[in-house]
């Protein structure tokens, strides 16, 4: 984000707010300051020429050094970005749930299926604002409409599920 403009911790941690980075990453807001420290020290942001450095080291505005982006561009051109994947606790739970009494397992499945909605309701919401914002090409407005899909997905696959019949 620093790339899009200079920033402070602060309004690092708004923008992430605003961009409801919750959604698909965990980050703290001590984690944006310690980050933003240990960016410093290797040299990858440095400070901006604006603000008021009277307001002290947690208003200071940072920007990318050259350095920094080519450690950015250099990480973003690793392989496990593309070739890892992460598996989901519900996935976990499905291999597991033959050993799950039929009521429990019905109770879950329909838990995921609002899950699943309520999430599919919030990617909708957020492509409408997205594109608003950006164009409907951006590619945050694709990552949401893969996510869309993904649930789309899901949610038909939930259907075979319950429909099946299982022991017990």
């Amino acid at each position: 984000m620093l790339a899009e403009r200079a920033m402070h911790g602060y309004e690092l941690w708004a923008e992430l707010q605003r961009r409801e980075v919750q959604e698909w990453a965990s980050i703290s807001k001590p984690q944006i300051y310690y980050s933003l420290k240990k960016l410093e020290t290797a040299a990858h942001i440095e400070p901006a020429s604006r603000g008021d450095p009277s307001l002290g080291p947690e208003r200071r505005a940072y920007r990318p050094t050259p350095s920094g982006r080519r450690a950015l561009a250099d990480a973003l051109a690793r392989a496990e970005w593309a070739t890892r994947d992460v598996p989901q606790p519900f996935t976990t739970w499905m291999v597991l749930s033959w050993q799950a009494r039929p009521r429990d397992f019905a109770a879950q499945i329909a838990r995921r299926r609002r899950h699943v909605l309520d999430k599919l309701a919030f990617e909708l919401a957020a492509l409408e604002s997205i594109v608003a914002e950006t164009s409907p090409s951006s590619d945050a407005a694709m990552v949401v409409r893969l996510a869309i899909r993904q649930h789309e997905v899901e949610l038909s696959w939930l259907d075979d599920v319950a429909a099946r019949q299982r022991p017990g």
